[in-house]
């Protein structure tokens, strides 16, 4: 598990924990004089991150250029809702010369047609590079998502290097087979990239998504069209220079910033893309797959969203418990698709959690995602702060009990109270909707079947967390639970070779491990009589 993404020796530290059994906490020696649930940490001057923008254009066969249009738009800092750089707004014109750029350099230049192990070498060239430059790179994370400088340094940064290299060697372990056929044939099968691939990503993960997306298409052997999210475009053109300083020739990765209805829709609807990737809401996920069916019918990947159970059986460890759905929930500020949004708690040990739930977020470290010892930053703009402010009016006026936060916290910046509700009820909106914030509603169950129904009662499927000591009870729940993941005992962990992906309204396809390469791949079947053979 070495692979993991790993936040778990933060946690373990505090509770005295195996790492093993969670995957992320807090480090008390790092909140020492931080103020737990207060604005004590914003009413202070940002810190400067210590990094410069120097990428704000689009980057197209290996040139970074100014959008056709001449237009840029502002990339805000969520601390405080201020420009941090103006970057190129690429349109539909941008998208067809970043198009025309892939497709020639898959057709013509050398990338596909050089052996599968030079590609493995630039792919870990670029990941050395990437680990040199993480500093800075976890500096731009924090500054232009609000995440935890922290988060970003110690655990997504590595994973990223991890994820390329992981990808890195699969490039030359990629084949086909021969296959036996009824009568004197020989049958062999290739595999063979697809071509050019169109990518969206989204902006709570955006060097993360970037690597689960890149690495496989590029060690396929594909070339790339891939759409920043227009919150956060910096680290993709930050990392896309350090590709070509790893050699990646130009053309085989292409990067427009810009906006969903525009660029967005241009690479989705594209006649000349041959394949489609996408992480976002399930809502615009129904309409980029509409626009790749309408156009080419290109195959398409989608990473949606969420309503994720967290169940937590009478056998819990209450505390473990608590520290751990705290975790599923709150993490990157409750921006996670994956979030343990619904936490089921056996009506034996409800109250206790709920106490102990109520008093753990009030312990939450809230301010500068610079500052030493910070949880939870901002969120990512003012159209998700006021997003998650209407769920939690909406839990309120559902009759849900607000047990602690609800509200904005300080004054500047999109800072939100770390809130919990109890006494939610499954027809609520708070219940059933994907908030994407640092709202954590607790439901009470009765029983296996009871808890087993309900967490199935919803459009998505993506992942859910079951914590219990009983192995009987561990096992019914991961085979009833119609998702894609099911962590137990855990919550979060990301290794490279787990595949991720959704049931129902939350995807199609997986990412991530051996499964994501098959995204990006052709099965070509080859046919030749034999004469005379000596076997069949």
């Amino acid at each position: 598990m070495a692979a993991a993404w790993r936040i778990s020796s933060l946690i373990s530290r505090s509770l005295s924990v195996p790492p093993a059994f969670l995957s992320l906490g807090r480090n008390s020696s790092l909140r020492r004089g931080v103020h737990r649930f207060s604005t004590a940490a914003l009413i202070e001057e940002p810190i400067t991150p210590p990094v410069q923008i120097n990428h704000t254009k689009l980057l197209i066969n290996g040139q970074f250029v100014d959008s056709a249009s001449g237009k840029t738009f502002p990339t805000l800092d969520p601390r405080t809702g201020d420009v941090i750089a103006h970057v190129a707004e690429g349109d539909a014109e941008d998208i067809n010369r970043a198009v025309s750029a892939a497709r020639k350099a898959f057709d013509e230049g050398p990338w596909p047609r050089m052996t599968a192990y030079e590609r493995s070498r630039i792919l870990l060239r670029f990941a050395d590079l990437v680990e040199k430059h993480s500093d800075e790179l976890a500096a731009l994370e924090a500054w232009n998502c609000g995440k935890p400088y922290e988060q970003a340094a110690k655990s997504e940064l590595p994973l990223f290097v991890r994820l390329f290299h992981y990808y890195a060697g699969w490039a030359d372990k990629i084949h086909g087979l021969t296959v036996p056929a009824d009568g004197p044939y020989d049958v062999q099968t290739l595999h063979e990239p697809i071509g050019v691939a169109g990518q969206i990503i989204p902006w709570n993960f955006p060097l993360v998504m970037f690597a689960w997306k890149v690495g496989p298409a590029l060690a396929c052997g594909n070339t790339i069209v891939l759409k920043t999210a227009e919150q956060t475009p910096l680290t993709a053109l930050y990392v896309a220079k350090l590709f070509h300083e790893a050699g990646l020739p130009p053309g085989v990765l292409n990067i427009v910033s810009g906006f969903g209805p525009t660029a967005g829709a241009a690479l989705a609807s594209h006649m000349d893309v041959d394949k489609l990737a996408f992480t976002g809401s399930t809502e615009t996920g129904k309409i980029v797959l509409e626009l790749a069916a309408k156009s080419n019918l290109k195959p398409v990947t989608l990473e949606l969203g969420g309503k994720s159970p967290f169940i937590i059986c009478e056998d819990a460890d209450i505390d473990k418990a608590v520290e751990l759905a705290h975790f599923a929930l709150f993490f990157n500020q409750g921006q996670c698709c994956c979030a343990g949004s619904r936490t089921f708690v056996h009506e034996r040990i409800h109250d206790e959690f709920l106490e102990k739930s109520k008093a753990r977020a009030m312990r939450r470290t809230v301010g500068d995602p610079f500052k030493k010892g910070i949880e939870q930053g901002p969120q990512i703009d003012t159209e998700q702060f006021e997003k998650v402010l209407r769920y939690i009016r909406s839990g309120i006026e559902s009759k849900a009990t607000l047990e602690c936060g609800g509200g904005r916290l300080g004054s500047k910046g999109f800072y939100i109270k770390p809130t919990v509700f109890s006494n939610v009820q499954d027809d609520m909106l708070i219940a059933k909707d994907e908030i994407f914030g640092p709202v954590q509603s607790i439901l009470k169950f009765n029983d296996l079947g009871d808890v087993i129904r309900r967490a199935n009662a919803t459009r998505y499927g993506l992942a859910a967390g079951v914590f219990t000591s009983n192995v009987d009870t561990a096992n019914t729940l991961s085979r009833a639970l119609k998702v894609g993941t099911v962590w137990v005992n855990c919550f979060d962990v990301f290794d490279a070779a787990i595949p991720f992906g959704g049931y129902k309204m939350s995807g199609i396809g997986r990412e991530k491990g051996i499964y994501s390469l098959h995204n990006y791949l052709q099965v070509k079947a080859v046919v030749t009589p034999l004469k005379s053979p000596a076997w069949l």
